[in-house]
């Protein structure tokens, strides 16, 4: 029997995040102790729902999600309606959501969950802003030890930043929580946008999922043609990059990805390059390493993947 890891999905979607949650959610090798949403693409009111909207679109409204962080530790929030559209799953119509949202708190839970849960059994997938992670590891921080390890989306080096020429978008929402996590001496992996630029959402590759022909598989479909209209203009690639799935891949088929174990630090105090992933590919600084920054994925292996998995739902 493969072993069955224990995950927490810290989100804000988000269609990328929603492809996300639902690989995860027709994946039998991971069990999503809940999933806790973050203010960042969209508001804090919207992401929850949304949460609960993909959960449901799955037939998984058995999942708990719980509503975490407003806003950002220090800064105001940033939001990327522009990108997601105003409800920030824009392209399918889904009903609003009947499962209910968890009256627990997500930091709280987070925090609960690390203490009652074995010491290194629990991976935390943060697809969006960290903010919920770093105000868990602020309020109590001997939970950092008991994390077996940290997937997140953020972060570029070779490709800049898609919201600042320096910045990717979940670094520079809360670039206070970036820094805080990255400093915690937790196992982390980062997925950047150096690795989730190589996965392209082609025509070819969203006909597979509409060509699915259920209900899961058209609306990511339809999420897709919505999302990627952003970044095909801005790129001038056919499809846009698929961030957030890259983090649950990951996790299924770590063989996909390669990278190097170095340091990656946060700016937070310049105005100009605020919100910037220092990572020090060459090595030129001699600092410690403290996470496997990933740079290269097998994409057409990654999308047969996400193909198949959203196909169980």
């Amino acid at each position: 029997m493969p072993e069955i890891r224990k995950i927490i999905i810290d989100t804000d979607p988000g269609q990328d995040d929603a492809v996300a949650i639902m690989t995860a959610l027709a994946s039998p090798e991971l069990e999503i102790l809940g999933i806790t949403a973050v203010a960042g693409n969209v508001p804090l009111t919207l992401t929850e729902k949304n949460a609960r909207k993909i959960c449901e679109l799955a037939g998984r409204p058995d999942t708990r999600v719980f509503a975490g962080a407003e806003h950002p530790m220090v800064r105001k929030l940033v939001t990327a309606e522009n990108v997601h559209g105003k409800t920030g799953l824009d392209g399918p119509t889904l009903p609003e959501p009947t499962m209910p949202l968890q009256d627990q708190d997500a930091v709280d839970f987070i925090i609960e969950t690390l203490k009652r849960e074995e010491s290194g059994a629990v991976t935390i997938c943060a697809l969006g802003p960290l903010t919920n992670l770093g105000l868990a590891l602020k309020r109590e921080p001997k939970i950092a030890p008991r994390i077996r390890e940290i997937v997140l989306m953020g972060g570029g080096l070779f490709e800049g930043g898609n919201v600042t020429p320096a910045a990717e978008f979940n670094i520079y929402v809360d670039p206070h929580a970036a820094a805080l996590v990255l400093a915690s001496g937790i196992p982390t992996v980062i997925v950047p946008l150096d690795c989730t630029h190589k996965v392209l959402t082609t025509a070819k590759r969203v006909a597979a999922f509409r060509g699915l022909a259920t209900r899961p598989g058209i609306a990511v479909a339809e999420m897709l043609e919505f999302f990627e209209r952003f970044d095909e203009s801005k790129y001038g690639t056919d499809g846009g990059p698929l961030h957030d799935p890259c983090v649950i891949a990951y996790l299924l088929k770590p063989d996909l990805f390669s990278g190097r174990f170095i340091n990656v630090s946060i700016e937070t105090v310049s105005e100009l390059t605020l919100g910037m992933t220092v990572a020090d590919w060459w090595g030129v600084t001699n600092k410690p390493a403290n996470a496997t920054y990933l740079r290269d994925v097998d994409h057409e292996a990654l999308f047969q993947l996400l193909i198949e998995r959203i196909g169980r739902l």
